[in-house]
């Protein structure tokens, strides 16, 4: 493929993101190839506090995903084995793979253990197509480590990781710049971060159901139905992310919160709400990127019906339920306001190598 040809292809960035296929389970598999054609899960435990880290294909044709109770996936799946956590070996294998990317680019964002954005808009390999850079990678991580993995190509973040996903597994999806607003057009909402249930269904209860259809509506529309994500669920359905990829991105906080229908008024119902953000964001906690990070203090965010924002924090080294019950409790003792949105949330401290200590109760 000639320089002119790839250029016409890719007048803007050249972004990759590589994302490993069922990476825990798959590093386990390819060192237990006797359960290569059964259904396997990595979780934290097969009992009933136990989450299922991730698991492989055969696992979810049963309906069986990352963040599931264990004790649910064994329902759907009774078969189902069961593989402990081996973060060690997970962090090894993925830091190998890092230095695949290097020879390709040092711009690059890792993710988590599993994936990564590469801008390799200014790298001579290949004549400078990503499309080749990509097959190489994942082959060279196939030969090395007999494992798959799948890539999108495109020239944002935004549309490369919506590509990764769309030839999976043990593929590859490009979109050129001249075939970007064709593309988006057949992007599921589901499929676009920031879109969750609450989201999806304030959508279309507007009667919107595709990108198109967001395409047609106001911005100012959507920023009275989503807030200030409306602005940027606006930009994406036009394939626009002018986010770089980020060398070295440590984050400094992780949150949860939820928007909802009805404002609560009560604080046992405030209190019901706080309990499945407070697992939702444990959930998120055990995923890779943040199990080597320690806490410096928990936080909860609440909004009014006014639209008058509060927060509180407390500084702590364990994350547990009753913190956030106590912040909760601290001034709202009694509901004075309706509330539309809760947040529960950590800081991290700015070492990113001290152990996240999670205490679940």
């Amino acid at each position: 493929m000639n320089d002119s040809f790839i250029n016409n292809k890719y007048n803007r960035r050249k972004i990759i993101h590589v994302d490993m296929d069922c990476f825990y389970a798959s590093v386990e598999l390819r060192d237990k190839p006797h359960l290569k054609f059964k259904p396997v899960a990595v979780a934290g435990s097969s009992q009933s506090r136990g989450v299922i880290t991730t698991c492989n294909y055969i696992a979810r044709k049963s309906g069986i995903k990352s963040a599931m109770p264990s004790i649910m996936a064994k329902k759907l799946c009774p078969n189902l084995i069961f593989l402990p956590v081996n973060m060690e070996k997970y962090k090894t294998v993925s830091n190998e793979i890092y230095q695949i990317y290097k020879c390709y680019t040092k711009i690059i964002e890792p993710v988590s253990l599993d994936e990564a954005y590469l801008d390799v808009t200014n790298s001579k390999y290949c004549n400078g197509d990503p499309e080749e850079m990509a097959r190489q990678i994942r082959k060279k991580i196939l030969d090395d480590f007999k494992i798959t993995a799948s890539a999108g190509i495109s020239c944002n973040k935004f549309l490369s990781k919506v590509a990764s996903d769309w030839n999976k597994p043990n593929g590859q999806f490009a979109v050129p710049d001249s075939e970007i607003d064709k593309f988006v057009l057949n992007i599921p909402l589901k499929k676009i971060p920031g879109v969750g249930e609450k989201t999806l269904l304030i959508l279309n209860k507007n009667s919107i159901k595709t990108c198109k259809d967001i395409q047609n509506t106001k911005e100012i529309d959507l920023i009275n139905m989503l807030g200030k994500y409306g602005t940027t669920l606006h930009n994406l359905c036009r394939g626009i992310d002018d986010r770089i990829v980020e060398v070295n991105k440590i984050s400094k906080s992780l949150s949860v919160e939820d928007t909802y229908e009805s404002d609560i008024s009560d604080i046992e119902e405030c209190i019901e709400k706080l309990n499945i953000l407070y697992l939702e964001l444990i959930s998120r906690l055990n995923k890779p990127q943040y199990l080597n990070r320690s806490i410096k203090s928990c936080f909860i965010k609440i909004k009014y019906n006014d639209f008058k924002t509060t927060t509180s924090q407390m500084s702590c080294v364990e994350v547990h339920y009753e913190i956030f019950e106590k912040l909760l409790k601290k001034n709202n003792s009694s509901i004075q306001k309706p509330i539309r949105l809760l947040g529960v949330g950590v800081q991290f401290n700015n070492n990113p190598n001290n152990q996240l200590n999670l205490n679940i109760l």
